[in-house]
C-alpha cells in the first residue's frame, strides 16, 4: 500500500510538470511581457510596451470590445516602432475622434477572420505560388509571401511588413508582430 502512494506521488508530481512545462512552451514574451494563450488579444497586447501605441490606437477606435471577443482573429500587430516610421503627426491625426472611421479602416486593416499561424501562411503561401492574396476583415487585401524564412506581408500602397515574431496564440486567435504598419 505505501508502494502505491508513494507511486502516486511521483505520478502527480511528473503530471505538475509536464503541465508546468507545456505552459512555459505555450507562451511567448513580446515587448518584456509573457504573452498567455489562455488571455484574449488584448489582455495580452495591453501588457506589451512594444505595443502602447496600437493599444491605444485600437482604445481610440473602440474596437476592444470586437478584440475581445471570441474571433478567432489573426491580427498583425505593428509595434510602436513601426508607427514612429509613419510621416510625423500621422499617429497623432489618426487619434483624433473625427478621424474615428479611418483609424477603424488602418487597424481592420491588420485583421483577418480566422486563426492563421505562421504554418498555415506558408503553406497557403507555396499552394499559390509564392504569393498569398488575403482578405482582412475591414473587406480589402493584403499580400502575403515569402522572402528567405521570414513571412512578409504588403499592402495596397506598396509598403512591405516582416513578421518579427510569429504565432503569439491568444484565447481567440493568434497575433503576428510585424515592424511596418500597414495602409489600406
Amino acid at each position: 500500500m505505501k508502494n502505491k502512494i508513494s507511486n502516486l506521488k511521483k505520478l502527480s508530481f511528473i503530471l505538475v510538470l509536464a503541465v508546468g512545462f507545456t505552459a512555459c512552451a505555450q507562451t511567448k514574451m513580446v515587448g518584456g511581457a509573457e504573452m498567455y494563450p489562455s488571455k484574449n488579444i488584448v489582455e495580452n497586447a495591453v501588457n506589451s510596451k512594444d505595443h502602447t501605441t496600437l493599444v491605444a490606437a485600437v482604445k481610440a477606435a473602440d474596437l476592444v470590445e470586437t478584440l475581445q471577443s471570441e474571433g478567432p482573429f489573426t491580427v498583425f500587430a505593428p509595434t510602436n516602432a513601426a508607427f514612429e516610421k509613419l510621416p510625423e503627426g500621422t499617429v497623432e491625426t489618426l487619434l483624433k475622434k473625427e478621424n474615428k472611421a479611418q483609424l477603424q479602416a488602418v487597424l481592420t486593416y491588420h485583421v483577418v477572420a480566422g486563426k492563421w499561424s505562421a504554418k498555415d501562411l506558408m503553406k497557403m503561401i507555396k499552394d499559390a505560388g509564392g504569393k498569398k492574396q488575403i482578405k482582412t476583415v475591414n473587406g480589402e487585401i493584403i499580400t502575403a509571401w515569402m522572402e528567405g524564412k521570414n513571412v512578409m506581408i504588403s499592402d495596397n500602397a506598396g509598403n512591405s511588413a516582416t513578421v518579427t515574431i510569429a504565432d503569439v496564440n491568444q484565447s481567440n486567435g493568434v497575433i503576428h508582430v510585424i515592424d511596418t504598419v500597414l495602409l489600406p
